[in-house]
């Protein structure tokens, strides 16, 4: 994108990660082929090169990992909690040794930039497995009264968007509570849950405590609907919530899902301006939108909306949109064609419905999938872009002129994940924050996460919290 600097190139190096040409299930500790032999292959976003081919399991492989998981149940669940933790530790050192490797594998199978894989997203990966490994002697404390036990074996299916993180918010609970467990990555980025599952192998984890099956949503119905196991957490989309909450209905089993989201994020007008236009950059263009929490509903007071919007374009052209591996790229590639397809198709609907689409001035490559950053003025409530979940980098910016009005608009969503507030008065947070349904409220930030702090939603947004001290009932028997 235009800008008034140059900046030479500075890639990170792909040297550092080994990919093989090929890869198996991980099931009772050892890589192995589908009962079926069928694989698929996994692609770079950015330049839809074939980085692997990968197995594909079939519902023979979703039993020979539950019954795999089961066994190890046994064993696994009595050890003392404090030799639990020191698993849990071991693999939050691994991944720190090898943060370097697991950020380029990221950015290579997931499309986002070096710098989120490398300052965000892997710090976090490691910082959840120390948090859980404190917790997994300590659980009598927990607040769930005396002697919790685990549930069982926990079936875990995985979004794309945040591949590792997503991982270690699902496995590092469930096992520092005593549970083994059955996950499945989403099918266009299955390679860092199998370098995980290596992790696994190298911290000495006892065989069938984890088990890694890619594949399909085949088998992640297969998984959630299997009679063996205990607790389902389904991170992804609301639809495919809803068809594991009715397939899962009637039996014992114990469920969380984190559903969609289109988080409002709220701009006051004693808001300091530069500070909020940032905020409201990583509020939707982080992870090229691609981010459930993403604050894609811009609600700007009357008083500053021309000042805010003037900066905010501004700002939008200084980003740089490239090769998601150069350490200066802000916007990095869209996950897949579905997903830049479907952005698409939503943009021109808003296009269509009357909304006033402006895209910042970029150059797209000639190759991969790729969406400039855009935002849309003169939207109302009624307006298929204010409503419907895009998940992509695309800003809805609406208006208000008084408090309550601003949160009404907030809460006229069928979601209610996340919301932003950007005013100078700690009085004005407190009051708004309380009346907004929302299961994350940042004030004068967006998407800031810690591992002790629960996540969650209401509505369609999903049920159940992850992370903090709340995070550990999902995977227990209180």
């Amino acid at each position: 994108m235009a800008s008034a600097f140059e900046y030479a190139p500075a890639p990170e190096s792909r040297s550092v990660v080994d990919i093989a040409p090929s890869y198996g299930l991980f099931i009772d500790g050892e890589f192995t082929e589908a009962a079926d032999g069928k694989v698929f292959k996994t692609v770079s976003p950015s330049s839809e090169e074939v980085l692997s081919e990968v197995a594909q399991a079939g519902t023979a492989d979703v039993d020979r990992a539950v019954k795999a998981a089961r066994k190890a149940f046994e064993k696994w669940s009595a050890l003392p909690g404090s030799e639990r933790a020191k698993y849990l530790f071991r693999i939050a050192r691994i991944i720190q040794e090898r943060s370097r490797e697991l950020a380029v594998l990221e950015t290579l199978d997931n499309g986002k930039p070096i710098k989120e894989t490398r300052d965000a997203d892997l710090p976090l990966v490691a910082a959840h497995f120390f948090y859980y490994a404190g917790w997994a002697d300590k659980l009598d404390h927990a607040g769930y009264g005396a002697n919790p036990r685990p549930l069982g074996v926990a079936g875990q299916v995985i979004p794309w968007n945040f591949p590792l993180l997503m991982l270690a918010w699902k496995i590092a609970p469930a096992l520092a509570t005593g549970n083994t467990v059955v996950l499945k990555p989403a099918e266009t980025t299955p390679l860092s849950a199998l370098f995980f599952a290596d992790i696994c192998r190298q911290a000495g984890l006892p065989k069938g405590v984890v088990n890694i099956l890619t594949g399909y949503g085949d088998a992640g119905e297969a998984l959630v609907t299997h009679p063996d196991v205990n607790k389902v957490a389904f991170t992804g989309s609301t639809a495919v919530g809803k068809a594991i909450a009715r397939s899962v209905a009637g039996t014992d089993k114990k469920v969380t899902l984190e559903l969609g989201g289109k988080g409002a994020n709220i701009v006051f007008d004693d808001a300091p301006i530069d500070q909020a236009v940032e905020g409201i950059v990583t509020g939707i263009f982080f992870n090229q939108g691609q981010v459930c929490c993403a604050g894609s509903r811009l609600l700007v007071q009357e008083s500053v909306q021309d000042e805010v919007l003037d900066a905010l374009k501004r700002r939008l052209s200084t980003l740089r949109l490239g090769d998601p591996l150069d350490k200066n790229t802000d916007i990095g590639a869209i996950n897949s064609a579905e997903q830049l397809a479907r952005i698409t198709s939503l943009v021109e609907t808003g296009e269509a419905e009357g909304a006033e689409r402006w895209s910042a001035p970029c150059e797209l490559p000639s190759s991969g999938y790729w969406f400039a950053p855009t935002l849309f003025t003169n939207v109302t409530q009624a307006h298929t872009v204010a409503r419907d979940e895009i998940f992509g980098p695309v800003l809805s910016v609406l208006s208000f002129r008084t408090p309550d009005e601003a949160v009404a608009k907030a809460n006229n969503s069928q979601y209610g994940l996340s919301a932003g507030i950007w005013t100078e008065k700690g009085s004005r947070i407190l009051a708004v924050a309380n009346k907004l349904r929302a299961g994350v409220v940042w004030a004068n930030t967006f998407n800031k996460f810690d591992p002790t702090s629960p996540f969650g939603g209401y509505k369609e947004s999903g049920f159940g919290r992850e992370g903090g001290r709340h995070g550990l009932e999902a995977y227990l028997d209180v």
